[in-house]
């Protein structure tokens, strides 16, 4: 009789298979762990920085640079110009209002003086010639005008005579018209040589106003020569530091051209270099702190240049306040200015994770602080110090904030110390 055999439900080639599944499923599950999952990465402690994330007063601030200058500059220029004859101060010399720096030699101003001063002596000399012409003239008319008068007179005198002899019969018609012709005559000559005389005393007048007004612009343009011939010294404008002096003896100089520059030393300012970035943001009132002998000054801005050169544009400051003792011209100090006012604010501690995260997000790390994951942020403005958070993180909470340069594309942080 047949014997029914049993089936084996397990044979080695059917756990073959499912082994052989299951593998491959444990394969794709780690694949996908590794690939689109949270990936990994364990990182020694010590080699990370952590900080808090805190609440306090923030206040957006840039370094900055600024140089040590005079409150104000005073800049000498070669009014004329002409050859460096004699250098009278050196550079830093402290100079009073009026004292000689140095003089320059220029042979055609001096040519033109001597040449201005001979045009006015040959100007007075022909005044002196027509004053003595016209004092004659009207001596020789004044001369005419008294024979006039005195001729006058006579005929008036026969005139009247012969009228009464004529009206006694005693005379003829004839002698006594010409006794009246003469006396007419004469009474018209005195008009015409009062008229004469009055056009010359015109005359001389108008003559002596011209010759005046020649002589006055002659004078003028004397005393600008004199002047050319005077500025070709040099002199201090004010009291002050003389500073920047760019001459030698032997030197030539353009009219126009910088000789060098007075410092009064009544004050001090500072001119500073700051980011084109900032342009729209600087305006006068912002103020400053520098830190100098272990004390801190205040600056405030007063006026600013908009003008970028190099990516950069200046502004200047002035302290306010007390000066700090010591400070000296030239001297570089590093500002930090404000660019906002201090409120309350969410604070991050600069690090370089900035580098590699923009701001954008952190490794923020668990409350165990055994893992750090990512996390999105968003930052405002910014301090030597601190970032302004403005969402993302709260205070208390602890974020790595070392560089991320070697972490790749990794989700997680696994801290470990070795």
């Amino acid at each position: 009789m047949d014997r029914v055999i049993e089936k084996k439900k397990w044979s080695t080639k059917r756990i073959l298979t499912i082994l052989g599944i299951a593998a491959i499923v444990a394969l794709i599950g780690l694949s996908y762990y590794f690939t689109s999952g949270k990936s990994k990465l364990n990182v020694d402690t010590d080699r990370i920085t952590v900080s808090t994330i805190t609440k306090g007063f923030f206040q957006e601030t840039i370094p900055v640079n600024g140089v040590v200058l005079p409150l104000t500059t005073i800049y000498l220029d070669a009014v004329e110009g002409g050859r460096v004859e004699e250098k009278y101060v050196d550079d830093g010399a402290m100079m009073k209002k009026g004292e000689p720096i140095l003089k320059l030699s220029n042979t055609d101003i001096q040519l033109g003086l001597v040449t201005q001063q001979t045009n006015v002596y040959n100007l007075l000399t022909q005044m002196q010639i027509s004053k003595n012409a016209a004092q004659q003239n009207t001596v020789s008319k004044l001369n005419q005008m008294t024979d006039v008068e005195s001729e006058l007179k006579e005929a008036e005198r026969i005139y009247n005579l012969d009228k009464g002899l004529y009206a006694q019969k005693a005379i003829g018609s004839q002698e006594f018209q010409k006794a009246k012709n003469d006396y007419d005559y004469y009474l018209q000559k005195e008009k015409l040589t009062q008229q004469i005389l009055h056009q010359d005393s015109i005359s001389n007048v108008q003559q002596i106003q011209q010759s005046r007004q020649a002589f006055e612009g002659s004078q003028n343009a004397l005393n600008v020569m004199r002047q050319k011939v005077g500025d070709l010294i040099v002199r201090a404008p004010i009291d002050g530091q003389l500073t920047s002096l760019d001459a030698e003896i032997g030197q030539s100089k353009n009219k126009g051209e910088r000789l060098g520059q007075l410092d009064v030393l009544s004050g001090y300012k500072v001119r500073v270099d700051v980011d084109e970035h900032y342009i729209s943001r600087v305006y006068t009132g912002l103020k400053g702190t520098f830190a100098f002998n272990d004390t801190t000054y205040t600056l405030e801005i007063k006026k600013v240049y908009t003008q970028v050169t190099n990516g950069r544009f200046q502004v200047d400051m002035e302290f306010v306040g007390k000066v700090p003792n010591g400070i000296r011209r030239g001297q570089t100090l590093q500002i930090l200015l404000a660019l906002s006012d201090a409120r309350t604010a969410v604070l991050l501690p600069r690090g370089g994770f900035f580098q590699q995260t923009g701001g954008n997000w952190i490794f923020k790390l668990s409350s165990d602080g055994k893992t750090a994951y990512k996390v999105n942020i968003q930052l405002g403005m910014q301090s030597p110090d601190y970032y302004e958070v403005l969402s993302g993180l709260n205070p208390g909470d602890k974020v790595i904030t070392s560089s991320y340069e070697n972490y790749g594309d990794m989700q997680e942080l696994v801290l470990k110390k070795d």
